[in-house]
């Protein structure tokens, strides 16, 4: 008498709970369609637009950060070195190349959820286009790791994973006209520990 009601509320419960299941997967793994890549580093010039699609929008929401517009400027994220590797805190890596181009630029490490991460007190938590030293030739060279390294330095946390935030401001990279021919630095990993 009980069992079909029964398996019509379990197959209701599977549904909507698969349902719902399916959709904050979604929702959270993702940060919106028509990524830009330039080696290890993405970003999404549209997310901050009305062009933007409902996952993006979402996204946008969730972090709940200042948002660029597409004149202003656009940030690009890399979780993974050139190779494909997560980033690691007990990993040295270096970041080598020109910047696009930009009225101005920070570089920072930060967590998955796009926090900046605070390193040990008194260490470089972040750089910016003012900040730096550049090579003969406009190139930057960054070392990111825990420990000190001479010339650029971005401290990141003693463990766990993190990723880079390079915010570009004031740059053609984010309109349509910037997107030919543009090249991010590449992040190379140079060891490891005691590797």
């Amino acid at each position: 008498m009980f069992r079909v009601p029964f398996l019509v509320a379990v197959a209701l419960m599977i549904a909507f709970g698969g349902g719902i299941l399916i959709t904050r997967t979604a929702i959270s793994r993702s940060s919106g369609f028509s990524a830009l890549v330039l080696g290890a580093w993405q970003a999404f010039p549209k997310a901050q637009t009305a062009e933007a699609d409902p996952y993006a929008r979402n996204h946008r929401a969730k972090a709940a950060g200042l948002l660029l517009g597409s004149a202003e400027g656009l940030v690009f994220y890399a979780d993974t070195d050139d190779t494909g590797s997560a980033l690691t805190a007990g990993c040295t890596y270096r970041i080598i190349g020109k910047v696009p181009q930009a009225r101005f630029w920070t570089l920072s490490a930060t967590d998955a959820g796009n926090v900046p991460l605070a390193p040990r007190p008194g260490l470089p938590s972040a750089l910016n286009a003012q900040s730096v030293l550049y090579g003969n030739d406009g190139t930057l060279t960054v070392s990111v790791s825990q420990t000190p390294e001479p010339g650029n330095w971005l401290a990141v946390p003693t463990v766990g994973h993190y990723r880079l935030a390079f915010t570009l401001f004031d740059t053609p990279v984010a309109g349509s006209s910037g997107l030919i021919d543009q090249s991010m630095p590449k992040i190379v990993r140079e060891g490891c520990g005691n590797a």
